[in-house]
């Protein structure tokens, strides 16, 4: 799928086991739609590392994404002025993902990327 935003912004992070189908649960039905009608913000996909093997160089080698948070979301954006917006940062803290998930998370990245 082409991206058709400006902007990559991704979240990456880990969650506490016993927390992960709370996680799911608010990061799908919850997070996602708050962020999703903030102006600026195109689309929202979320990715979880999965373990692989990778054929290079004539080698067989193990991908585990080790030492890398297990979640991320990319949000596709128009700017990376919608991260200061008053509605970004509104959205962000509605529903139970600053108390009930947010201190269960850990290994969080914020990374802004342009698409070229």
């Amino acid at each position: 799928m082409p991206i058709a935003g400006k902007y990559l912004f991704m979240v990456s992070m880990d969650v506490a086991p016993d927390k992960e189908d709370l996680f799911n649960e608010v990061y799908d039905e919850e997070h996602i739609p708050s962020l999703l009608k903030v102006p600026g913000v195109l689309s929202v996909t979320r990715l979880k590392t999965e373990p692989a093997t990778l054929s290079i160089g004539g080698e067989q080698r193990p991908v585990t994404g080790e030492g890398l948070p297990t979640y991320t979301a990319l949000y596709e954006i128009e700017s990376p002025d919608v991260l200061a917006s008053p509605e970004w940062g509104e959205a962000v803290e509605l529903g139970r993902w600053p108390s009930e998930v947010r201190p269960h998370t850990t290994n969080r990245q914020h990374v802004l990327r342009k698409v070229l």
